[in-house]
């Protein structure tokens, strides 16, 4: 698993990465943008609703604490979209990473593994909506985990583990998937849960590192890309032209 971190690790960094990488930020910020933008708008328009709300309940005798207080709110409010974008990072580079699959898979199929067969890219909906059901289900969980932020960092920890089974369980699958059908992808991961959560507290430590967590989607791929190889073991049908030809096999 070490080896596979390395490997994923130093080919992020490779040129033929490099256009991946730049695009997969690119996004990631834009999302991010068009998220933290959605939040202030929502979060001011509570604040200054809330103000209006207050004064016609109070009277106009509370105009100058409630405005004191609206300000503030609309201070905490852009400190929360700050918060808020650094922890839903996981979710973010999801989506992302249903963009990118196939292209970092491609490569590190091509170095790593060039006597076994390429795997087949997956259609654009079928990763778009995978991404889209683990980022969801990211947003879900963290919302239910957020409560025990204040509970001695127990939401910290629970933050870190449940990042850690949904990126394994979605950059496994998305790297299955390339192989075998879906359902056959699923049940694999079930029958290597351990090892897959495992492999998933590397990239959970990985996306929970500010700046770099940008290229989560390509460490993640390429992470999961040899975790598979090295779950399947190496396919009958696939050694003896690695023999013919004197390749490695894999």
């Amino acid at each position: 698993m070490l080896d596979a971190a390395v490997k994923a690790l130093s080919q992020i960094l490779s040129p033929p990465m490099r256009s991946i990488l730049w695009r997969s930020i690119g996004l990631a910020l834009a999302l991010i943008v068009v998220l933290a933008i959605g939040l202030q708008r929502l979060l001011s328009w509570f604040a200054v609703y809330g103000e209006s709300w207050a004064e016609a309940m109070l009277g106009p005798g509370f105009h100058t604490p409630l405005n004191i207080l609206s300000w503030i709110v609309s201070i905490a409010a852009g400190f929360g979209v700050v918060f808020g974008a650094v922890f839903l990072m996981p979710a973010i580079t999801s989506l992302v990473a249903s963009i990118f699959v196939d292209e970092v898979a491609d490569h590190v199929e091509r170095e790593h593994y060039p006597a076994e067969r390429p795997g087949t890219a997956l259609p654009l909906g079928v990763a778009i909506t995978e991404g889209s059901k683990t980022a969801l289900l990211t947003i879900l969980v963290y919302l239910i985990a957020l409560p025990f932020v204040f509970f001695a960092g127990a939401g910290f920890i629970a933050f870190f583990v449940a990042t850690a089974w949904l990126l394994g369980r979605e950059y496994f699958e998305l790297a299955a998937m390339r192989f075998r059908p879906p359902a056959e992808a699923k049940a694999m991961r079930k029958q290597n849960a351990g090892i897959v959560f495992t492999a998933g507290l590397v990239i959970a430590a990985f996306v929970s590192i500010p700046i770099v967590n940008l290229a989560t989607p390509l460490f993640g791929m390429a992470f999961m890309v040899h975790m598979h190889k090295r779950l399947s073991g190496p396919r009958p049908e696939l050694i003896e032209p690695a023999r013919k030809t004197g390749l490695p096999v894999a």
